[in-house]
């Protein structure tokens, strides 16, 4: 997949995640390149969920789409 591609999912699943959880914002769900763990860690303290819980979230609107 090319990074427009990858871009444009991102773009689609952070839609889907501000709508899921009023408590995240824009800034909250910035993906920087190499720093995945840094934003996973910041959603886990925000959402008050573990990185399991965290990807089963992921998985679950991903297959939504």
């Amino acid at each position: 997949m090319n990074r427009e591609k990858l871009k444009e999912e991102w773009n689609k699943q952070k839609t889907k995640l501000l709508k899921k959880f009023s408590v995240l914002t824009e800034e909250d769900l910035s993906f920087r390149e190499g720093r995945k763990e840094e934003m996973l860690e910041r959603l886990q303290l925000i959402l008050g969920k573990n990185k399991e819980e965290l990807i089963m979230v992921f998985d679950e609107i991903k297959q939504k789409t």
